[in-house]
């Protein structure tokens, strides 16, 4: 069934939109990468190089504040009106047409407006981020050229990664498009099979995550739930966590949070616990496209939710992307992996693509030296 529609979305996807999303950061002396699916050369400088000589010929490590890191939102970040002023790119438009042909509903009319309910919806909320925060990156590429030309890494908060993927030539627009319309589609039906959630959390210097998730399943098995799910799904900074799992258990968290050392505990408008083993049945979908669509090495550093570390190849990208669906978010690791140097060494810039700011907020509380060079390049242009 997908092979044909494959065939179909390389065609969608339009040489405009490849132009841009699969352009090289001039990692290989300008050049984009291979549409035959020939892997680019093995990258031996630094994720976010010093000014030493590299030990590649013909290849110098670029000064950090020569260079730039680009941050893709999550799931969470939407807002109605994203996307306006931003139609004036050709290439932004092209993509939300793509996006209606691939999807079969208008993403654009959703994301400028609403209703918001209706945006909110996984099933619908997963591709607007995804398109939204490419068509940041078309707007940046306008306005600042090289901070595009001279991305060194990047990172994606969940179905972020995606968007981190089209834009480090990993994966062509159209196809990764069609792989997060069924990652959100079967993400939205496994949170319809049990009462779930997450809850955001921060916690004083001695709260203990683990032992409260522990005492929240404890809990759930006293009202006869089998086999309860409580556990940390995203770590964001430091005393920053999201823990998702049964109600029952986010409930009781909420009750007990002064006990626990919870300043704060939230619960976040998602429709289930992402990121834990209740999205188990959404992970053969997910690997089922996988397995079907084109991955290429990324042609820059990119960093895998799951455990913090670069793609290394193609197979590594497809098993990943899998295992993130039931593996917490790392993101606080993420950030540390990227921006990680020796004392006095410069930080390069970063640039959050997409809607909202929470991972530059992320950002600050993790590393407020690399916070300084930190950037949001909106999604509504303001058309007076």
């Amino acid at each position: 069934m997908l092979s044909s529609l494959a065939v179909s979305m390389r065609v969608l996807s339009g040489a405009g939109v490849r132009t841009l999303l699969s352009l090289s950061r001039g990692l290989s002396g300008g050049q984009p990468g291979s549409r035959d699916g020939a892997q680019p050369p093995a990258q031996t400088a630094a994720p976010v190089p010093d000014d030493e000589p590299s030990l590649e010929e013909g290849r110098p490590r670029r000064n950090p504040r020569d260079c730039s890191v680009l941050l893709f939102p999550g799931q969470g970040s939407q807002f109605v009106g994203m996307g306006r002023g931003l139609l004036k790119y050709p290439n932004v438009r092209e993509m939300f047409s793509v996006a209606q042909k691939i999807l079969g509903y208008d993403l654009l009319a959703l994301c400028l407006e609403g209703p918001e309910q209706d945006l909110a919806r996984t099933v619908h909320c997963q591709p607007a981020v995804f398109v939204a925060s490419l068509a940041a990156v078309e707007r940046l590429n306008h306005e600042n050229p090289k901070a595009v030309e001279m991305c060194v890494a990047a990172a994606g908060f969940s179905v972020g990664e995606f968007a981190a993927l089209v834009f480090s030539g990993a994966m062509e627009f159209a196809e990764a498009l069609y792989a997060v319309k069924v990652r959100a589609e079967a993400m939205q039906k496994a949170s319809e099979l049990v009462p779930s959630g997450m809850l955001s959390v921060i916690g004083r210097p001695q709260a203990h995550y683990k032992y409260a998730c522990l005492q929240a399943k404890e809990h759930c098995k006293g009202l006869g739930i089998q086999e309860p799910v409580c556990t940390v799904a995203n770590y964001l900074f430091p005393d920053g966590r999201v823990i998702a799992g049964h109600q029952e258990a986010l409930d009781f968290l909420q009750q007990n949070m002064r006990r626990l050392q919870f300043m704060r505990a939230k619960p976040l408008p998602v429709s289930g616990a992402f990121h834990t083993e209740l999205m188990a049945p959404a992970v053969e979908p997910l690997r089922d496209v996988l397995r079907q669509v084109e991955v290429r090495r990324p042609e820059i550093s990119v960093y895998s939710n799951v455990d913090g570390k670069r793609y290394m190849h193609d197979g590594h990208v497809r098993r990943q992307l899998v295992k993130q669906l039931v593996s917490p978010v790392k993101w606080e690791q993420t950030l540390h992996e990227i921006y990680e140097r020796t004392q006095g060494q410069s930080f390069p810039h970063t640039y959050e693509v997409g809607p909202g700011k929470q991972l530059g907020a992320t950002l600050q509380r993790c590393n407020r030296k690399a916070f300084q060079n930190y950037t949001h390049v909106d999604v509504t242009i303001s058309e007076d």
